[in-house]
């Protein structure tokens, strides 16, 4: 007999399936349970479609017997598309376990309290960490109006992410590259500054085999004399804009749009840009680099997540590019602290991801 902790985690994997494709909402799930079968099941495919509580009570049919497990409260405001609470108060069910409360200050327990006024009995909390972790992007962007912003780098063991000489094609294996394209998959945007766009000369979409794609908005920083616009990056095709971000006016008749944003330490002022950045509806950022661009964005306290691919090599020496350049810091209890790190096996690679500290 399966429990109640079994249909949450089918809803959270249903809610997954979605990954990448619902921003600017959260990824949702459920699963309608009657006399221990499911009777019906469902998530939010993308923005402006059905929500998972809909889809799944319209495979259900009868509910009044049944346990409806969805991985967010049900909302209960007008958006693109009507409240779900409304429904589930029609249809009465006679339960309702929910994962976690919606961070969203026009939800915010208040879904709950209609369930409950409405005689259904309500439960929140089961695999709250699950379902918090899946919308992590969501939760920081609805509750404070800004971007995720997960900082990435492939690079050596010695902390290098390209030689002397700038060659950095590859520092990480094939395994690795791989899951950083399921990374772009997954956000709203890349990156990158402008020292990388001329260096490297990516063209900063997703391609992955056997999967519709989905490429991210391409934000690139402004070079100090201008960007070669005979780069990959404007020559490669995608289906989502490229931005250029500038601190001085600069035409740039290749970029979807110019990003006029005012100048800080090192160049482009990181905060206001991912408060811009935000302003447009982009919950989620990957900053790809390259060094100078990663200690702007770690000094300037925006990033909010890490993940370092580490390549078992050692490319030494103090020429060569390092992951994260600047001046650093000069003592140890000014250093930038991690929390809830893990180590995971990538191919002949390990990444490691963890979140800043913020309350260090």
């Amino acid at each position: 007999m399966l429990n109640d902790r079994n249909y949450m985690e089918r809803a959270l994997a249903l809610a997954a399936g979605a990954r990448g494709r619902t921003s600017p909402n959260p990824m949702v799930g459920c699963v309608v349970v009657s006399n221990n079968r499911v009777i019906g099941e469902g998530f939010h495919a993308s923005a402006g479609k059905p929500h998972a509580e809909v889809i799944a009570l319209q495979a259900a049919g009868d509910v009044s017997d049944a346990t409806v497990y969805v991985t967010l409260e049900p909302c209960n405001h007008e958006g693109r598309t009507p409240p779900c609470v409304n429904l589930l108060t029609e249809r009465k069910p006679a339960r309702v376990v929910a994962a976690m409360q919606d961070p969203n200050p026009l939800v915010s327990g208040r879904g709950i309290q209609s369930l409950r006024e409405a005689g259904i009995d309500v439960e929140v909390g089961l695999l709250e960490d699950e379902a918090r972790q899946l919308n992590e992007a969501f939760i920081k962007y609805i509750t404070t109006g800004l971007p995720l912003v997960i900082a990435k780098c492939g690079m050596s063991l010695d902390g290098k992410i390209a030689t002397r000489s700038g060659d950095s094609r590859w520092v990480t294996g094939e395994e690795s590259r791989h899951r950083v394209h399921q990374i772009r998959d997954q956000v709203d945007a890349i990156l990158v500054g402008g020292r990388t766009v001329m260096l490297d000369d990516p063209s900063l979409t997703t391609r992955l085999p056997q999967r519709e794609n989905r490429n991210p908005v391409r934000v690139l920083l402004d070079a100090a004399e201008g960007l070669d616009t005979d780069r990959m990056v404007f020559r490669t095709p995608a289906d989502a804009p490229t931005w250029i971000a500038v601190t001085e006016e600069r035409d740039y008749p290749q970029a979807d749009e110019v990003l006029s944003i005012p100048s800080g330490p090192g160049g482009v002022d990181m905060v206001c840009l991912m408060q811009e950045l935000g302003h447009r509806e982009i919950t989620s950022v990957l900053i790809e680099g390259g060094g100078a661009t990663l200690a702007s964005a770690f000094n300037s306290g925006v990033v909010d997540k890490v993940m370092f691919f580490i390549a078992p090599k050692i490319i030494g020496g103090r020429e060569a590019v390092s992951a994260v350049e600047g001046a650093g810091a000069e003592r140890m209890k000014d250093v930038l602290t991690l929390r809830d790190m893990t180590a995971t096996p990538v191919g002949g690679d390990i990444l490691i991801e963890a979140y800043v500290d913020k309350e260090s």
